[in-house]
């Protein structure tokens, strides 16, 4: 099949109804919080209170509820479990999605045991691993399949999300296998950039740069102390006291 190079970034898009793709990132911080709150019994929210809970200001809050519609009163708030269901609807967790995860190694054997998955509208159809070693293998309710019945596996079970949880080396392949057998939104943990074609949706999840994004925070917390002491130089009169630098190719 003819492979689409990686998407780079640009402007900030826009999807088919006009909710930025920012403010669709969002909606799912929003749902977990507006779940806890509900959780701990709690029937209306302010704009603060809610922004508070998901972690963003209160401005951004409101404007990207804006674009659902109207759901909050004035000096009220908003009612949770009415708003925790428009949210649910609209990112279209309130039906039932089928999930294959390929690659059952450690990663994938924790997102197979991970219980949330139910409760929040998806639904894990299948394991898949191409080690005979795995293949048969039972982890909780569910046995490691073969992956030489993906194409079996997503049209019998309508599956439209896949997750690849495999080395960086053999995740392009089972990236194509899934696009070509019908997947059309894919969840990458494989250390790598997959390529998709138009009308394929990937997000990418890498553990590693997250985690160096946070060593990146701690350095600048810390200051000029976490950086290493360069020492001073000797006092030079003129520039005939520099030491020899680089040279011919031999040097």
């Amino acid at each position: 099949m003819t492979r689409a190079s990686s998407r780079r970034p640009g402007p900030p898009t826009r999807t088919e109804r006009g909710i930025p793709e920012a403010t669709v990132a969002r909606l799912p911080v929003y749902l977990r919080a507006l779940t806890a709150l509900s959780d701990n019994g709690i029937a209306t929210a302010s704009s603060e209170d809610l922004a508070t809970a998901a972690g963003v200001n209160s401005a951004k809050l409101r404007k990207d509820l804006s674009y659902l519609g109207s759901y909050g009163t004035r000096g009220v708030g908003y009612d949770v479990e009415y708003l925790r269901y428009q949210i649910a609807r609209e990112i279209g967790v309130t039906q039932d999605w089928a999930v294959v995860i390929v690659g059952i190694g450690n990663l994938g054997h924790a997102l197979a045991n991970y219980s949330g998955f139910g409760t929040r509208g998806f639904r894990i159809v299948a394991l898949l691993d191409a080690d005979p070693n795995l293949v048969g293998e039972r982890i909780g309710d569910m046995e490691v399949r073969d992956f030489a019945q993906l194409e079996e596996i997503v049209e019998t079970d309508r599956v439209s999300i896949g997750v690849i949880t495999t080395p960086a080396g053999p995740a392009q392949e089972v990236c194509d296998r899934l696009v070509a057998a019908g997947v059309t939104s894919i969840l990458n943990f494989a250390p790598v950039v997959l390529s998709v074609p138009d009308g394929v949706d990937i997000r990418k999840v890498d553990l590693s740069i997250e985690l160096q994004i946070l060593a990146y925070h701690e350095q600048r917390k810390s200051g000029e102390a976490a950086l290493p002491q360069v020492p001073e130089l000797p006092a030079m009169n003129g520039l005939t006291d520099l030491p020899s630098v680089g040279g011919g190719v031999g040097a």
